[in-house]
């Protein structure tokens, strides 16, 4: 669990005070030091202050912080960190420095009593917050993790990075809340208790979402009635190094549809997802770059309490000028009159009667790309002026509201909502796209060149791990929703579910299910099913151990678990093998696969007789087992296709074999994955390693030739042969989950224990040395060149004092190194050639002392242009 600094909760008060609506002006706030000045302005009563805190989902390629307050992303979460550095709001991929969020914030409104109420979790333009933790243990984040491999490993997990939390919107204290400027009253609670639980895996398919699951729960005297729920969003997308300028294009819309995979017997599914996107993508000079954002970010929603209820989205544009904050609305009829906004703008909503018209009212935006077109005959409001048409319509600061309800709560009752906060990658396809075919008043052209597939199939897949299609969790008999695939002739034969196929060619028909349980088939007696929150996944990654020396190091791991895991769907061990990656960098793009190990097994074909068509027959079969089958001599690869098929001579059916993977499978090869005890046995239950482990499963990889002067990240991953049961390939673990970085120097057990020297390099240290060219300095390109250098000090004990000396004898920098522990980087440091007074430092010769329980060993370091 990570807390909000004193300072940055000083400075979002006084944001809330003074009413800050400039949005440059309230980040730089953010991130500036708490003055005297502020802690004097506001004096709320004394009582425990709420325990606010964030965590980072980061087990994905999208890194996410959640906040225990109502709001996502860090664009209220001012100190947030990950692993030292400041936390990405939503950074897609992970550890490419392209932001898709600056934040998001959840607002519920309804009617108690005769009173409308909105409780948010932030305004977003005037600094009001109503969502807040209980002060201490009760209000922290539990952090859980499916992982045995992680710390935070706990049996009851449901994803591999839980973050639970409760908030509530009971704190009434102006000094925290705010006061609503267009109310002009302090917050009226619903009295609502929210918990949420977010959930994140690294598996292939479901890498690219978090899914928010909410208990939301009436914790007052009296009935709610007409609640709606909505997520408010301000996403601004750019590249880090674009942050002062890159939120100004973003561009929104929703999307209900996508193309459904050719097996289902439809042709769209309906997956309403509401998206925001950097306008063209930021191409340079013509063509993609790093820091190009052509990804796509948004919501699913998932589950809301029924199936009947209003969803709705909106998007604005704010602005000081209300002339210019703008966002469509709807006419008005005489059934639905208009209603006009106090402050006679028609974007941002202020205070919580027309928060509350935001949330309920009926009504979806156009996408703003369509701005400038007129659509007055769907029943909207003319566009606005031609020139800020077209401006609002080539891209803006822009947020969207995307909600649903109404449902009532009565006094201690609970509803669930779940939702999906997802990514989709290559969303704009073409580099030239927006300058060569964007016409803000035709913009259907540029329009159909974006590429909605990653994004809709990783919003069904957040669906499907909700709720598994084809699995009847509740057992009462029915698995969800589904369409008739009939196979006649060579031909596929469609028909909806609640349309039996024709007796003649039934046998030839299967269900093909398409939702899971709890969207109950129109024709069954189903109730409606529970959620699953589970999807197939590959064997647990082991736990990495790295065994430096110079130029070179060893990957050791212990594969008891992975290969001993039974799979979810299956219910049968489904381990193949073993890949062991590198990289340079911390992207997932950056790993390079170094060797590989999988059994020696085989898929299994067989023919079917009714409908002449070749099947996959259940699991794969080792070649011990065929052998066993079909006797010591067999050999598969004689029998590999449909034309050198093999007749069975205990069933007679017609069977060809495929190598399931590249059946790499000695373990004796030095050179290769081998085992660390080749003569260890599985059965002996009492030959372990010291961490318990039996040491039959202990393997081991070398690389060699390595760069003493670079970090490296090493990976073992885990793959299984797939899962027929739904239909997916192999699955492999990322190579994120279990990464560990060090340097292939020796370790500092053994500079301790051979008194090896210091060594620091580059010595010389070329100001124009290239070294962030080569690689060697600010890979990620987010720091000035000045903040960047890097001066490696290395062979290390655990623990010591680094000190830089002038000749004369002033103290440059003081560098406390403590590692205790040791462990990867023990025995490295690095000086980022910036004084004790944070001044990048000048030409010269220096003196280096390094202080240990080895003693004391002094050098001269040069810095030169």
């Amino acid at each position: 669990m990570h807390r909000l600094s004193s300072s940055a909760i000083i400075i979002s008060l006084l944001i809330m005070v003074s009413g800050i609506t400039d949005r440059i002006s309230a980040r730089a706030l953010l991130d500036q030091p708490a003055s005297p000045i502020g802690a004097t302005l506001l004096k709320p009563t004394a009582f425990d202050p709420p325990n606010n805190a964030w965590e980072v989902h980061h087990i994905g390629r999208i890194g996410l912080t959640v906040t225990n307050y109502g709001t996502i992303g860090t664009g209220y979460a001012g100190s947030a960190l990950l692993d030292g550095e400041r936390a990405p709001s939503c950074e897609y991929p992970l550890y490419s420095d392209l932001n898709y969020l600056f934040a998001g914030c959840f607002w519920i409104g309804a009617i108690v009593g005769r009173d409308t109420l909105v409780s948010i979790g932030a305004d977003g333009w005037s600094g009001t917050t109503e969502l807040f933790p209980e002060a201490g243990e009760a209000g922290a984040f539990i952090v859980r993790s499916s992982l045995k491999s992680k710390s935070t490993y706990d049996p009851e997990a449901i994803s591999e990075e839980d973050f639970i939390c409760t908030y509530t919107d009971t704190f009434t204290d102006r000094g925290l809340t705010g006061i609503d400027g267009m109310d002009n009253r302090g917050h009226v609670p619903l009295n609502l208790s929210i918990q949420q639980n977010t959930y994140a895996w690294s598996y292939e398919y479901a890498e690219d979402f978090i899914l928010f699951d909410y208990q939301i729960s009436n914790i007052g005297p009296f009935p709610i009635r007409e609640l709606y729920v909505g997520v408010y969003v301000d996403a601004d997308v750019y590249h880090q190094s674009f942050s002062a300028t890159g939120y100004a294009d973003d561009v929104c819309g929703f999307r209900r549809t996508v193309p459904m995979p050719d097996d289902f017997c439809m042709d769209e599914d309906t997956v309403n997802l509401a998206y925001i996107v950097d306008n063209d993508g930021d191409p340079v000079d013509g063509n993609w770059s790093f820091t190009s954002p052509v990804a796509a970010t948004g919501i699913r929603v998932v589950r809301t309490p029924n199936d009947s209820l209003i969803s709705n989205f909106n998007w604005w544009i704010s602005n000081g000028d209300a002339a210019k904050d703008f966002g469509p609305r709807k006419q008005g009829l005489d059934e639905d009159p208009f209603y006009p906004f106090p402050l006679g703008n028609l974007g941002t909503p202020t205070g919580d009667k027309v928060k509350y018209y935001i949330l309920s009212h009926p009504e979806f935006d156009y996408d703003q790309y369509y701005t400038a077109v007129s659509h007055t005959d769907q029943g909207y409001l003319p566009p606005p002026t031609a020139t800020m048409a077209l401006d609002f319509a080539n891209g803006y600061d822009t947020r969207y509201l995307l909600s649903f309800g109404p449902f009532d709560i009565p006094p201690d009752s609970t509803v669930p909502i779940t939702l999906a906060y997802l990514a989709g990658d290559n969303f704009h396809t073409t580099p030239t796209a927006f300058a060569d075919l964007y016409d803000p008043n035709n913009p259907d052209v540029f329009y159909n060149t974006l590429n909605f597939d990653d994004f809709g199939t990783n919003g069904r897949w957040a669906s499907w791990i909700f709720d598994n299609p084809g699995v009847d969790t509740d057992g009462d008999g029915d698995s969800g929703r589904y369409n008739w695939s009939c196979q006649v002739d060579g031909d596929i034969i469609c028909f909806p579910e609640c349309e039996t196929p024709p007796e003649d060619i039934f046998s030839l028909c299967e269900k093909i299910y398409y939702r899971g349980d709890f969207s109950t088939s129109a024709c069954s007696e189903g109730t409606g099913g529970e959620p699953d929150f589970v999807g197939a996944s590959p064997p647990p990654p082991p736990e990495v151990r790295l065994i430096p020396d110079y130029g070179k190091m060893t990957v050791r791991w212990n594969g008891q678990e992975a290969e001993n895991t039974i799979d979810v769907f299956s219910r049968q061990k489904d381990f193949e093998g073993y890949k062991v990656y590198y990289a340079e960098g911390d992207r997932l793009s950056d790993y390079v696969f170094l060797a590989g190990y999988d059994l020696n097994d085989f898929r299994v074909f067989q023919f079917n007789d009714v409908l002449l068509t070749w099947e996959r027959a259940g699991l794969p079969l080792t070649l011990d087992s065929l052998q066993t089958l079909y006797g010591a001599t067999f050999d598969p690869a004689h029998y590999d296709g449909p034309y050198r098929d093999f007749t069975d001579p205990h069933t007679g059916h017609r069977l060809y074999f495929t190598p399931q993977d590249w059946n790499v499978s000695d373990l004796t090869d030095q050179m290769n994955i081998h085992k660390m005890y080749p003569d260890a046995s599985k059965e002996d239950s009492t030959d372990t390693t010291d961490e318990g482990w039996l040491r039959y499963y202990e393997y081991e990889y070398s690389v060699d030739n390595l760069q003493p002067s670079k970090p490296y990240n090493f990976a073992v991953t885990a793959f299984d042969f797939g899962s027929l049961k739904v239909e997916l390939g192999a699955l492999e673990s990322s190579p994120l989950v279990n990464a560990v970085k060090d340097y292939p120097l020796p370790t500092a057990d053994i500079v301790e224990r051979d008194g090896l020297g210091v060594i620091v390099f580059p010595n010389p240290y070329r100001i124009d040395g290239g070294y962030a060219e080569a690689g060697y300095e600010n890979r990620d390109r987010t720091k000035s060149a000045v903040r960047s250098r890097t001066i490696h000090f290395a062979n290390l004990p655990r623990v010591c004092t680094i000190r830089i000396y002038t000749l004369n004898g002033d103290l440059v920098r003081e560098i406390d190194h403590f590692r205790p522990e040791g462990g990867p980087e023990s025995q490295h440091e690095i000086w980022d050639v910036i004084s004790r007074n944070t001044q990048a430092v000048v030409t010269g010769i220096y003196l280096w002392h390094v202080q240990s329980d080895m003693g004391e060993q002094v050098g001269k370091l040069v810095i030169m242009k």
